[in-house]
């Protein structure tokens, strides 16, 4: 006679959860998520902005140019020259034509070292260069 219990707890025992698939599935999400996600660039100092009742929130944050209260200039977290500007600022253009240029200067900054960065920028072929503010409620 067959032994039909016996051979069914036979096939129980040796029964076995592949995970292989869910955790193929896991590390798909992870890469999907990492790739979709849109990062903060940071200018790489720290920048005391000045205030402006009529700033507005930019949504395209493209090309940040930091200035600090010493002068020192900063693209991409890395301090720079002003005479690379021009050229720093033409490559990323290259990557993305309508990036915007947004410098962000100390509220101490020489505003003469300002004006030549945004000068650079336009001569690079800059077309929506912005100074970075933060806003505050008018009075």
């Amino acid at each position: 006679m067959i032994n039909v219990r016996g051979s069914l707890r036979s096939r129980s025992s040796n029964a076995e959860i592949n995970i292989s698939p869910l955790i193929d599935l896991v590390f798909l999400l992870l890469i999907f998520f990492m790739v979709t996600t849109s990062f903060v660039k940071e200018t790489g100092v720290e920048v005391n902005r000045p205030s402006a009742a009529t700033a507005e929130i930019s949504e395209n944050a493209g090309i940040m140019i930091a200035v600090s209260k010493s002068g020192e200039i900063f693209f991409d977290r890395k301090k720079t020259d002003i005479r690379s500007i021009r050229s720093l600022v033409a490559r990323s253009l290259a990557e993305n034509p309508k990036a915007q240029v947004i410098i962000i200067a100390d509220t101490e900054s020489h505003t003469g070292k300002v004006i030549k960065i945004m000068d650079e920028c336009k001569l690079s072929g800059a077309d929506n260069i912005s100074i970075a503010a933060t806003k505050h409620s008018g009075s």
